[in-house]
């Protein structure tokens, strides 16, 4: 079961480890529920197969969820603690930031 477990959260993580399908998630927990459409333009690819593509994958991993309506298709995260984690990341990886950068200016 752990084992188990410990997969299905590395199958999560790979999902966000792209870093079109991470700008995906993060106009999403800015923007809210959007079509794929308007998704293309916010993470700027032109080709919305490969939006629907990755936005598949992100389904898959139960990161994002999605709903029709009429021919569109809309998205939104699947729940709101994808927020804090990706904020998490952020500040650590601002941190390592600040610490390259100190180290840099004591040359």
């Amino acid at each position: 079961m752990a084992q188990t477990l410990i997969r299905m959260k590395a199958e999560v993580l790979k999902a966000l480890g792209h870093p079109t399908r991470l700008a995906l998630v993060e106009c999403l927990g800015r923007q809210g529920e959007q079509c794929v459409c308007v998704l293309a333009e916010l993470v700027a690819c032109a080709d919305r197969t490969t939006i629907s593509k990755h936005l598949a994958i992100l389904r898959a991993a139960g990161i994002v969820s999605d709903r029709k309506e009429g021919l569109k298709v809309f998205y939104r995260l699947s729940r709101p603690c994808v927020n804090r984690i990706l904020t998490c990341i952020e500040q650590m990886v601002l941190s390592r930031v600040r610490q390259e950068q100190a180290v840099l200016n004591r040359k």
